[in-house]
C-alpha cells in the first residue's frame, strides 16, 4: 500500500497545541479541564468544567471559572493566590491539592486540582492547565471515618458494661472505667498483669484460655473475680478471638456483674464495620481512525482484542481487520458517519487476528469534528464478546435441552411466566389434565377444574401455582383433585416453585403434578393397618409400664426410675394417641402441653399455658413430646413443680420476621435456684438434640436464679403440615 504524504508540520508547544485543538478536544477527556494563559486568562475549558462550576466563566475571567474559591478551613482564596495562579506566576506544580470552589447558586463542593505550567521550547511559562474533579463525598467519607472512630473510642472508655482486652499472652492490654470500677483497681494496677491473676478459680481461667485459644466464643461464661478489697464478684464473661495469620493473638471480653442481681444484661455485641470501596473497570480498546478508516491511535486493550502490536495497527484500517462477511456493512456505516450523515453508531460484527482466529466485538463509533463541522477523526470503542456469544449460544442449547427433558419426563410438568400465563406444557400435563391448555392464555394451571381434598371447589386465583408466585416461595406437601372435562377427577401434589432472575426477581414458575391415586389407595388400605397397629402399640406400652411399676415396687431406692420412666412412657403414648386420631398428619400443640406437661400440676392456678393454635406434623409433634416431658420432669423433681408454691408457665406464639418462626417459652418460678449442671446429662442431651437435630431449631436455657428458663425457636416451616 502506498504511503500517504507527510505534510511539513511545525513543532507546537503543548500550549499552542491546546490552543489551536479544535473545540471538541477539550469535551473527550474525561474529567474537567480549563487552560489559562501567562497572564490568568482562561482561554479554554470543556463542558465538564462549566458543569462543575455551575457556569460558563464570563468574559475576563482569571485563574478560575468557579463565581468563588475557599480554603479548607473556609478562609476566602483570592484567585490571585490560587493553585493556578502560583502556576503561570512562579510555575509551581500542583499535584492533588485540594479547594472549595462555590457556584453561583451558593452551593458549594470540594475540587481536587492538578495544575502544571505550559512552556514553550525555551522554556518560558506560556499559561497552564488545570484538571480538577468534585471529591465532596470523598471528605464527607474520610469526616465519617473519623467520627467513627471517635465513636468507637468513646463506646470503649464510657461503656456502662466492663470491657477488657487481653493479649495472645494473657496479659491485659487494656481495660475501660466501668472495668476498673468493678474490680476497684487503678489502670496501673491492673493493666499490664495477667488475666489468671484476677481470677478466683484457676480451673476456670484454664479452661477460658484453652477455649478462646482455639477460636471458641464465650456466651454468658460464669466467672468469679478477685476484687482489689478481697471481695470475690460474680460475673458472666463474653468472648471472642482475634487471629491474625493463623495466630492467636488476643481476646476482647465483656465482663458483667451479676452479683447482686438476678438476671443480667446481655453481654453487648462488638461490630467491626469496615468501609472499603472496590473500583472495578472493564477492558475496553479504544482507537482514533482518521477519515480513510485508518488507525492513528490505540490502547493496549484494543491490540489485545485484535492481536497486533501497537505499530502493526497504525499501518492498518479498521476495514482490513474486519471479517469480509461484515466487511461492506463497515464501509457504509463509516462512511456515512465521516459525511455527515450519521454522527456515530454501535454495531456488533466479527474481526479477523493475524492467526486466523475469529473474535465478536461490539463497537460504538462517534465523530470529531472541527469548528468548521469537518469530520477530524473517528472514536471507536470496542469490546470483545467472543465468549459471551459463546456463552449465549450455550445457554440457549441448554434451553432446548432442558425443554426437551420436560417433554419427555413422564410426570406432567408445565410453566408460566410472571403473570402466571402457561407458557409450556408436556404430554403428561396434557394426559392428567384430559385437555391441551392454550399456550399464553390459561393461567396458573392446566386443569379443567380444581377441588380440594375433600371435594370443596377450589377458587381458581388459591391454586397452588397462583399462591407460589403471589407469595414468592414453593409450595410443598399439599394435595388437590382436578377434574377433567369429562368429570373424572384425578388426586394429585402439586410442586409450584417461582423461577427467578440474576437479581433474585420471579421471571414465572415451574410446576410438576404428581398423580397420587395409587398412594390413596393404598393410604385406605393402611388406615385399616393402622388402627390396628395402634392397638397393639398401645398394649405393648401398657405392658411395658405395668412391669416397671411392678420391678420398682419390690425394689428400694428407685421411685426416682419409676417416675421418670414412666412419663417417658406415657408422654409418647399420649403423642401416640393424638397423631393417630389425625391419621399421623399432625397434632395440635395445645393438646400436647396439657397432656403431658398438665399431670405434673396438682394444681390449675400454678400451670398457665397460653399461646395461639399451631397444628404440628407428625415428626415435630414426637420431637416436642419428647422436649416437654424431660422439662416437665426436671421441673417435678428439681424445679418450680417440686415445692407447693412453685408455678410454671408455658406459652408460644408465631413471628414472621426475619422468616415465620414458633417461639417456645418455658419459664419457672418459685422453686429452689435453679444451677447450671457441672456435666450435661441425658435429659438435657435428649432435648438439645430434638430441638437443634430433629426440627432445625435454636434452644437457649438459662439456670435463673428464679427458676430455668428456655426458649426454643422453630422455623414454621419445619413443623408446618405442608413439610
Amino acid at each position: 500500500m502506498t504511503a500517504l504524504p507527510v505534510q511539513q508540520r511545525v513543532e507546537l508547544s503543548e500550549f499552542d497545541a491546546l490552543v489551536s485543538a479544535p473545540a471538541g478536544v477539550l469535551d473527550a477527556i474525561p474529567g474537567a479541564v480549563y487552560l489559562c494563559d501567562a497572564e490568568g486568562d482562561l482561554l479554554r475549558y470543556n463542558a465538564e468544567a462549566v458543569e462543575l462550576w455551575g457556569r460558563a466563566p464570563p468574559p475576563g475571567a482569571r485563574f478560575c471559572g468557579s463565581a468563588k474559591l475557599y480554603q479548607m478551613d473556609g478562609r476566602a482564596l483570592d484567585p490571585e493566590a490560587c493553585p493556578m495562579a502560583e502556576a503561570v506566576q512562579t510555575g509551581k506544580v500542583t499535584r492533588n491539592g485540594e479547594v472549595v470552589m462555590e457556584r453561583p447558586d451558593g452551593s458549594r463542593f470540594t475540587a481536587l486540582v492538578n495544575i502544571r505550567p505550559l512552556r514553550d521550547p525555551a522554556g518560558a511559562i506560556q499559561g497552564a492547565i488545570n484538571c480538577f474533579q468534585d471529591i465532596s463525598e470523598q471528605k464527607a467519607l474520610e469526616q465519617a471515618m473519623v467520627q467513627t472512630h471517635r465513636d468507637l473510642e468513646d463506646f470503649f472508655e464510657n461503656s456502662a458494661v466492663g470491657l477488657h482486652i487481653v493479649g495472645g499472652d494473657g496479659i491485659i492490654l487494656r481495660a475501660n472505667k466501668a472495668e476498673l470500677d468493678l474490680l476497684g483497681y487503678a489502670a496501673d494496677e491492673y493493666i499490664g498483669r495477667h488475666i489468671a491473676e484476677f481470677h478466683a478459680d484457676q480451673d476456670t481461667i484454664d479452661r477460658i484460655l484453652v477455649r478462646l485459644s482455639s477460636n471458641d466464643r464465650l456466651e454468658r461464661e460464669p466467672a468469679r473475680l478477685l476484687a482489689k478489697d478481697g471481695s470475690i464478684r460474680h460475673v458472666l464473661i463474653t468472648s471472642n478471638s482475634r487471629f491474625e495469620n493463623g495466630e492467636f493473638v488476643g481476646t476482647r471480653c465483656f465482663t458483667v456483674d451479676v452479683t447482686e442481681l438476678q438476671r443480667s444484661e446481655e453481654a453487648r455485641r462488638e461490630s467491626d464495620e469496615r468501609l472499603a470501596a472496590t473500583y472495578q473497570a472493564a477492558t475496553v480498546g479504544i482507537a482514533e481512525v482518521d477519515e480513510a478508516g485508518r488507525y492513528v491511535r490505540v490502547n493496549d486493550a484494543l491490540c489485545e482484542i485484535l492481536g497486533r502490536s501497537r505499530e502493526q495497527m497504525l499501518q492498518t484500517s479498521l476495514f482490513e481487520t474486519t471479517h469480509p462477511d461484515d466487511r461492506d456493512a463497515e464501509i457504509e456505516q463509516y462512511g456515512r458517519q465521516v459525511r455527515g450523515g450519521a454522527s456515530g453508531y454501535v454495531t456488533t460484527k466479527r474481526v479477523l487476528r493475524p492467526d486466523g482466529a475469529i473474535a465478536h466485538v461490539e463497537v460504538s463509533s462517534s465523530s470529531v469534528r472541527g469548528d468548521d463541522g469537518r469530520f477530524a477523526y473517528g472514536v471507536r470503542v470496542m469490546q470483545d464478546v467472543t465468549e459471551s456469544r459463546r456463552m449465549q449460544r450455550e445457554i440457549e442449547a441448554n434451553e432446548t435441552r432442558l425443554r426437551e427433558l420436560l417433554e419427555y419426563l413422564p410426570a406432567a410438568i408445565y410453566t408460566t411466566d410472571a403473570e402466571g400465563r402457561i407458557t409450556f406444557y408436556n404430554d403428561a400435563a396434557v394426559e392428567l389434565a384430559g385437555r391441551e391448555p392454550v399456550l399464553g392464555s390459561d393461567t396458573w394451571c392446566v386443569s379443567w377444574k380444581l377441588f380440594w381434598p375433600d371435594g370443596t371447589p377450589m377458587a381458581h386465583d388459591e391454586c397452588p401455582m397462583a399462591v407460589a408466585l403471589r407469595e414468592n416461595r414453593p409450595i410443598r406437601g399439599g394435595e388437590a383433585l382436578a377434574e377433567r372435562p369429562d368429570g373424572s377427577r384425578v388426586p394429585f401434589m402439586p410442586y409450584p416453585t417461582p423461577l427467578r432472575d440474576a437479581e433474585g426477581n420471579v421471571v414465572g414458575a415451574i410446576n410438576m403434578l404428581v398423580d397420587i391415586s395409587d398412594r390413596k389407595a393404598a393410604e385406605a388400605r393402611q388406615k385399616v393397618m393402622i388402627d390396628e397397629l395402634n392397638h397393639r402399640v398401645k398394649n405393648s406400652l401398657a405392658t411395658v409400664q405395668s412391669l416397671a411399676l411392678q420391678t420398682v415396687q419390690h425394689a428400694d431406692g428407685l421411685e426416682d426410675f419409676a417416675t421418670t420412666f414412666e412419663a417417658r412412657l406415657m408422654a409418647l403414648a399420649k403423642a401416640h394417641d393424638l397423631l393417630t386420631k389425625r391419621n399421623w398428619m399432625s397434632a395440635p400443640l395445645s393438646g400436647l402441653v396439657e397432656d403431658i406437661v398438665a399431670p405434673y400440676s396438682t394444681g390449675a392456678d400454678r400451670l398457665r399455658i397460653d399461646g395461639e393454635p399451631v397444628e404440628t406434623n407428625s415428626r415435630a409433634a414426637l420431637a416436642l413430646t419428647m422436649v416437654l416431658s424431660e422439662l416437665a420432669t426436671n421441673a417435678a423433681k428439681y424445679g418450680a413443680l417440686s415445692r407447693a408454691a412453685g408455678t410454671l408457665a408455658v406459652s408460644w406464639r408465631v413471628v414472621s420476621d426475619p422468616a415465620p418462626t414458633l417461639i417456645f417459652n418455658w419459664t419457672e418460678d418459685g422453686g429452689p435456684e435453679a444451677r447450671e449442671p457441672a456435666r450435661r446429662g441425658f435429659g438435657t442431651r435428649l432435648i438439645r438434640r430434638c430441638v437443634e437435630r430433629d426440627m432445625e431449631g435454636e434452644l437457649d436455657m438459662a439456670f435463673d436464679p428464679a427458676g430455668l428458663r428456655a426458649e426454643v425457636r422453630i422455623p414454621l416451616a419445619v413443623i408446618r403440615l405442608d413439610d
